[in-house]
């Protein structure tokens, strides 16, 4: 058999290992151990020629893909740990570095340091890069080393060398937007129902609703991966800011004429590979999208999300002294007669958990509304992690310089919707004329731009 049916018969075990992964039960043995030991130290050495390269990365992701989580962990931490930088030969080439300082030597030294510190981890990772649907195993690969990482920080070194690998290959230059439309393929179809995140898909129907002519939905895609969108973002195109994402999703609502549009509303956004977590590129595909909907309907003025405020109540939860200073005396009175009793009640604490049976209670509702939505306001425009806002849907675009324009009331009553935020969302507004300023005031000094409306129920 030549090596290329070899590679062949490689990239096919490949191929349908990663599309269905058989059932990992068996923890791998020390025999295993070393056989593995010795194709990583194959690898990093790069013996042989190109076909005997990428055959031995192929076989070496075969292996990885049969292993159970034990193994997979113990595989990628003998990487991080036995492929490193050589410590003697950075020391050497740095002594010889510092003592050419300034000499016709300094440029050849500088280049041999650089060489010393190059990892034998990124030619391990390089070759898997130059297999097919190597980009997509790389990915997978580290979506498990992020999993691991919390519990084994000496895969640190291994993570900040993939993402940084990662970062240059899915850099925005490579990246193709493509819409995605009713006759797109059904594989990518089905990823979409598979990824979708934010509000879930239920059916065929649900999805063609979404897919409509009234819709548009907008992918990032990697030329390795043609079938795997990065990351996609959902369009309503309507004639004012929408307050309910019931009536988006609502297969029953009558086609509207996308050409009489004047708003153009983002209600879905998706990252989908857990993998490219740290690499950034959903600022340019709202950037790209809202160019590419200017120049398709020109009547469009406003581009808004409406988003869900995915940390709101497990903030309340774990804050219920500061979240009891927000609301006023007139408050607890209103709350009061409509039967919570004062912010240590059982129900109270239910209710700042997530729990969602008051929505039913229509006094307890109108009671409410004004707490909560001031709850949130604080929340989104005061409420800190690390020095950033502590809602990540909420660094998501005001890191992309768009402003809190409004909250609405009850615009998700999904189970979903009332655990995350209390049924609230709110409209993050995509200014053309003001996302550059807002995107500098907020990465130069945290500055959030905020509509009068919203900084009012802020500070009430």
């Amino acid at each position: 058999m030549s090596a290329g049916d070899l590679f062949s018969r490689s990239l096919s075990k490949m191929r349908a290992l990663m599309s269905a992964p058989p059932a990992r039960t068996r923890a791998p043995s020390e025999r295993d151990i070393e056989r593995i030991r010795q194709q990583l130290q194959e690898c990093a050495e790069g013996r042989g020629g190109e076909v005997s390269t990428r055959q031995r990365a192929a076989r070496l992701a075969e292996t990885y893909l049969r292993l159970n989580d034990e193994g997979r962990q113990a595989f990628l931490r003998m990487i991080a740990l036995e492929f490193g930088p050589e410590p003697a030969r950075v020391a050497q080439a740095h002594r010889a570095y510092q003592a050419a300082v300034g000499s016709d030597r300094q440029w050849d030294a500088e280049a041999d340091l650089r060489a010393a510190m190059r990892s034998r981890r990124l030619r391990i990772l390089t070759q898997f890069n130059a297999i097919p649907q190597g980009v997509k195993f790389l990915v997978d690969l580290r979506a498990d080393l992020l999993r691991y990482l919390a519990g084994d920080p000496l895969l640190k070194p291994l993570d900040r060398e993939l993402e940084g690998r990662l970062s240059a290959w899915f850099d925005v230059g490579f990246l193709e937007l493509q819409r995605i439309t009713w006759q797109s393929p059904a594989a990518l179809l089905e990823k979409l129902v598979e990824y979708e995140a934010v509000h879930e898909i239920r059916s065929w129907e649900d999805l063609k609703n979404r897919l409509d002519s009234d819709r548009r939905c907008y992918a990032f895609f990697h030329p390795r991966m043609p079938l795997e969108p990065l990351i996609f973002v959902q369009v309503a195109l309507v004639d004012e800011l929408a307050d309910d994402v019931q009536k988006l999703l609502d297969i029953e609502a009558p086609l509207a004429d996308a050409s009489r549009a004047n708003t153009a509303i983002f209600y879905s956004i998706t990252s989908t590979q857990a993998g490219l977590r740290g690499v950034s590129f959903g600022n340019f595909l709202l950037k790209r999208v809202v160019d590419d909907l200017q120049r398709d309907f020109p009547r469009l003025k406003t581009f808004s999300t409406l988003s869900p405020i995915p940390g709101l109540a497990r903030w309340a939860a774990r804050n219920p002294a500061e979240c009891a200073q927000i609301l006023a005396g007139a408050d607890w009175n209103k709350l009061a007669a409509a039967g919570l009793e004062g912010p240590e009640s059982p129900r109270m604490r239910a209710l700042l958990g997530g729990a969602g049976d008051w929505v039913e209670d229509k006094a307890l509702a109108r009671a409410l509304r004004e707490p909560l939505m001031r709850l949130a306001a604080h929340y989104l425009l005061d409420a800190k992690r690390d020095d950033e806002p502590a809602d990540p849907v909420a660094r998501f675009h005001l890191g992309n310089g768009a402003r809190v324009e409004r909250l609405n009331w009850l615009a998700d009553t999904s189970a979903k919707g009332l655990a995350q935020s209390w049924g609230m969302m709110v409209n993050y507004l995509y200014d053309p004329d003001r996302i550059e300023s807002n995107l500098e005031a907020f990465a130069a000094d945290g500055r959030i731009d905020a509509s009068a409306a919203v900084r009012r129920q802020a500070r009430r």
